[in-house]
């Protein structure tokens, strides 16, 4: 008798809500409030069974404790564990009083299903680029040691590779060639994950799946030299299935049947 399929971990991606104190904050015109419920709607329809929630940053664009209360209220509301990361639009301490501690918060562990989520900060408070401290890289390292049994996706908020766009470059981590140097010494990272760019993509390096995600609310515009916003794409999410062998699927969803209209006279956010 074959034994059955053990299933994958099944993982949601949600990254740069930039909500505000009041449900009528906009981002470039676009009130973040209802695009993230639109999002999450749309989770709620296609994933009737989701074992781990990630939130990879700038959940709030003004770091409020509203803010972050109400996000925590929107994914309690899913009946999953969830997991969050700092953004640089984040400010931890009201991180870790709307969680009621550091257990869920950046840097820590993830362990289900043969897998290894390792989730780490990378944002430096106050400032736009990334940098992870050596406290940070220190964490990987043991978690990576510790986990060589495992498969492992390592998840930050900003980019560690180039997006081929030149502003957003300027705000790559800074240190991004020591944090790789660390991943490269270990073959069993399957996934580097990320949110800050406000766009999807999927590379391999070094037989490492690179990906980058959708925001819930502006997305912006891909190879693109100045700040740019792309009209085209809505919001969305990202799903991934972390199978006990190592393989992963993955894909992007956005929400379909909404015109989206943003504030082209912003120059920045």
């Amino acid at each position: 008798m074959s034994k059955p399929k053990q299933q994958p971990l099944r993982v949601v991606q949600i990254t740069d809500c930039h909500l505000f104190a009041g449900t009528d904050g906009r981002l470039l015109g676009l009130c973040t409030e209802d695009s993230l419920g639109l999002v999450l709607d749309k989770v709620r329809k296609e994933q009737p069974q989701i074992d781990v929630i990630l939130a990879t940053g700038d959940i709030s664009q003004d770091a409020t404790p509203e803010a972050y209360l109400r996000f925590h209220k929107h994914l309690e509301s899913f009946g999953a564990p969830h997991y969050w990361l700092q953004g640089n639009h984040d400010i931890t301490l009201p991180m870790i009083s709307t969680l009621g501690g550091r257990s869920r918060l950046s840097p820590c562990v993830i362990d289900q299903a043969g897998w290894r989520i390792i989730m780490l900060n990378s944002s430096v408070e106050h400032q736009v680029p990334g940098k992870f401290t050596p406290a940070e890289l220190d964490f990987l390292k043991a978690s990576l040691e510790e986990s060589r049994d495992r498969h492992v996706m390592i998840c930050l908020h900003h980019h560690p590779v180039p997006m081929g766009c030149k502003w957003l470059d300027t705000q790559v981590v800074r240190n991004a060639a020591e944090f790789l140097a660390i991943v490269d010494a270990y073959s069993h990272v399957r996934v580097i994950l990320w949110g800050h760019v406000h766009q999807a993509s999927d590379q391999m390096r070094n037989n490492v799946r690179m990906l980058s995600s959708p925001s819930t609310c502006v997305q912006f515009k891909a190879l693109s030299d100045d700040f740019a916003i792309e009209e085209d794409l809505n919001p969305g999410y990202r799903w991934l299935h972390l199978h006990p062998d190592g393989s992963i699927e993955t894909a992007v969803s956005r929400v379909e049947g909404v015109r989206f209209v943003v504030d082209w006279s912003v120059k920045g956010y």
